[in-house]
This record gives C-alpha cells, structure tokens and sequence, in this order.
C-alpha cells in the first residue's frame, strides 16, 4: 500500500489523513478535488465538523538522505525519504570559486586580496550544511500544513562520538542497558561500508574485530576497530594485520588508512543536528530528541529491514509499529535553478545566455505537466518535467525525453518546487 492521503476541510485545516482507496471514493463522488500533487492531498467541498487524532512527526537526519515518518498510535501512516544535494552545492561553489580566481588572475593581477574581509556570524554554518537544515525544515512546515502534527521527535545524536572513543564511559542512561554497544556498532557499519575489511563480502552478519589484536595489547579505540565476517576472523585470530595480510599489500595499505579516517557524514550530522533541533522549536511544536542507539535498538527489536523512513518510525520510544505503508514518498532536493545569466565553458569564458523571462506561456522549466497530443507525428499522452523554449515548443522527460511539444497540448500537474518527486 502506498502512503495515506492527506485531507484538508474548506478552511484549508488538516483533517485525519485516509486510505487511497477512500481517496478515490471522494473523487469519484465529487466530494473533494485534488490539492497538491506531491504529497498527494485532497481538500473537501463541503464542510466537515472533525476532531483529528494527533499525529508524530518523526526524523532520521542523514548527511545524504533523511528519512521522515508520520506516526498515528502504534500506525506509520506516511514515510519519505528526503534526498539533499549539498555534495552539488559544494561542487558548485568550489567551480565559482576557481573561476572566479581565473578571472581576477586575467585583469586585476595587482588588485589586494580580500578573502578575509566577511564576517560569520555566531552559528554560521557551510552552504552545503544549511541546505540540510532548511530542506528539511521546508517539508517538516509543509506536513504540518497537512497533517494534525502534535509534536516532533528528532534523532539528536545520530553517533554519539565520547562513547565511541571511550566505550566504558557512564552517566548516560541508555549506555548502562541494553543498548550499550549500539552506538560503536552503528558507527562502524556506516564506516565501513557494512562490508567485511578483509574479503569485502556484505550482506552477512559481521563482527566487530581489533586491528591489532586486543591479545596484544590493543585497545577498544574506534580506530583501532573495524568489522569482519566470521570466516575472516577466525582466520586471523590473534596475528598482528600486518602478519595475517603479509600477501596482500594493498588490502592492509586500504585498512590502515581507513581505520583512521573520519566518518565525513557522521560529522555533517553531528555539525547540523543542533542547528536543527533549534530551527524545529520555532515551529511552536513540542520537540523531543533521542539517541540513534535507540533508534536501531528498536529497529532490531522490531525485526524491521533497515531504510531512512523506516529508522525515521523508529525513533523515539517506541513498543509496537504497525506499518500500513510500503512505498515512501521519495523526494530529491533539486534546487530552484540558477540566476545566472550568461553560461561558461570550464575555462570560466562566456558561452551562451539564457532568456531573461523564466515563464512562457504561462510554464516554466521544472514544471510537471502532461500532455495530450491529438494531431501530428506525436500523437499520444506523456507526463513528465517540462523544459520550456521561447518559441512555445517544449521538451518533456517522461520516460525518455520528447521533444518539440507545443504548449497548447500541455497541462501543469504540479508546479515547480525545487524538488523531483518518485514514489
């Protein structure tokens, strides 16, 4: 079954979301009309009087992808997966920047730098990083717009880093239970990739192993630490890494420099988590913040397959989920497009320019629309993003790309957003 459809009385106020199916009864009926496309919402034509049930509004935050869950009782009512782009941004600014330095290079050799002349203010935070925290305020905004959202629980602390260093660390409460180990295990899946250091095999239960064997002196540090299939640990035993891939250089150089890497995405989490947390108070919501050892405690617990929406249900304190969904809403951060006006070639030299007008005849690229072409070389349906030309002839990515379709036979179904959308 795919998401629950949300529902808005004739004042545009949320109502308790409901079963496709009796979307579909609504619609046929003429009872209610479409709202918004993405995530699909109906509104009423007739008023209603309605005391919704309060709805959780939960979230995983990831460096890539954060997952997002609404929780109705003990029922996952709607899941998504929010995919960011701040890889893009990053690589985006990093070409600005070099082509910026060529450019002052050519005419103003001579001119006194000034790359120390901006301030930051007290929370600033990198491009990259902010658009993870606004994407995901942005829908976190758009879904209490939709649905009864009562509080929001946010996974605060994604890998809690004092304990990984020093796994006998006390005064937290949840490391003195069951959970204790959760939080270095977690650690070093996403480390290592959830593959065995040694042969690489995945899919199969995996076991923590101590690079230099513990026998000898080695310690519990997380650097110290990397994941193994049973096979591979057994063989190993108590040799020194060195001894036991004596054969393999090139697997002992990659272990060696891998142990001691830094976890990129866990440190974008830990930088933006508080930024986030302090961004969803403003929403005049209740916000409650666990840990992630919680959450794959639970996951395991509840014998749930590991996704970001599902980890997102998981959060918090949780005794049963029933999951009445099995298709998320996947969105993926695309960006509102670029206000540059005039394109270069990658040695920064003008190549062409694009319109003044982003609207024509009334669409503009990003849209989702669908056309119905009756007459010509075309004939046919398709339903796709749109890409708009001045002449009034478009281009639509369906499943291939179509080009040279009029804008007469064309319908916006969603209006661009920023985001691409697949369920």
């Amino acid at each position: 079954m795919s998401n629950f459809v949300f529902v808005l009385d004739t004042q545009r106020r949320p109502l308790n979301p409901i079963q496709p199916g009796l979307a579909r009864k609504l619609l046929a009926n003429g009872k209610a009309a479409v709202f918004r496309r993405y995530p699909f919402t109906l509104i009423l034509k007739k008023e209603v009087t309605a005391t919704p049930e309060p709805i959780i509004l939960k979230i995983d935050p990831g460096s890539k992808t954060t997952g997002i869950a609404l929780v109705q009782g003990e029922k996952v009512i709607f899941g998504a997966e929010l995919t960011h782009r701040g890889q893009a941004i990053k690589a985006s600014l990093e070409s600005r920047r070099s082509i910026r330095s060529w450019r002052r290079n050519r005419h103003t050799r001579y001119r006194k730098a000034r790359f120390l002349n901006r301030n930051r203010s007290k929370n600033w935070l990198a491009p990259s990083l902010q658009h993870r925290v606004e994407t995901t305020l942005t829908w976190v905004k758009r879904l209490i717009k939709l649905a009864p959202i009562s509080s929001i629980v946010q996974e605060l602390v994604r890998f809690d880093l004092p304990q990984v260093e020093n796994p006998e660390i006390s005064g937290v409460e949840y490391q003195q239970g069951t959970l204790l180990g959760y939080e270095v295990r977690e650690y070093l899946l996403n480390k290592w990739e959830r593959k065995c250091a040694y042969c690489g095999i995945e899919n199969i239960p995996l076991q923590i192993d101590h690079v230099h064997p513990k026998a000898k002196g080695g310690s519990n540090r997380i650097s110290n630490l990397c994941l193994a299939c049973e096979k591979c640990n057994t063989k190993k035993g108590t040799q020194n890494i060195e001894q036991f891939l004596a054969k393999k250089p090139e697997i002992l150089k990659r272990i060696l420099s891998q142990a001691k890497r830094p976890l990129k995405d866990a440190a974008a989490v830990n930088s933006t988590r508080w930024a986030l947390f302090n961004r969803l108070k403003e929403t005049g919501l209740p916000v409650e913040t666990v840990s992630g050892g919680l959450t794959k405690f639970n996951r395991t617990q509840l014998n749930l397959p590991k996704t970001h929406w599902i980890d997102a249900a998981c959060v918090g304190q949780v005794v049963s989920l029933e999951i009445l969904t099995s298709k998320p809403l996947l969105i993926k951060a695309n960006g509102h497009g670029t206000r540059q006006m005039c394109r270069t070639d990658k040695f920064g030299f003008p190549s062409r320019y694009v319109p003044r007008f982003q609207f024509v005849k009334g669409f503009q690229t990003g849209d989702i629309v669908k056309a119905v072409v009756t007459s010509g070389k075309k004939i046919g349906t398709y339903v796709g993003r749109v890409a708009v030309r001045s002449t009034g002839s478009f281009n639509i990515s369906a499943s291939e790309l179509v080009s040279g379709i009029s804008y007469k036979y064309c319908s916006t179904i969603h209006r661009k957003d920023g985001y691409s959308y697949a369920a």
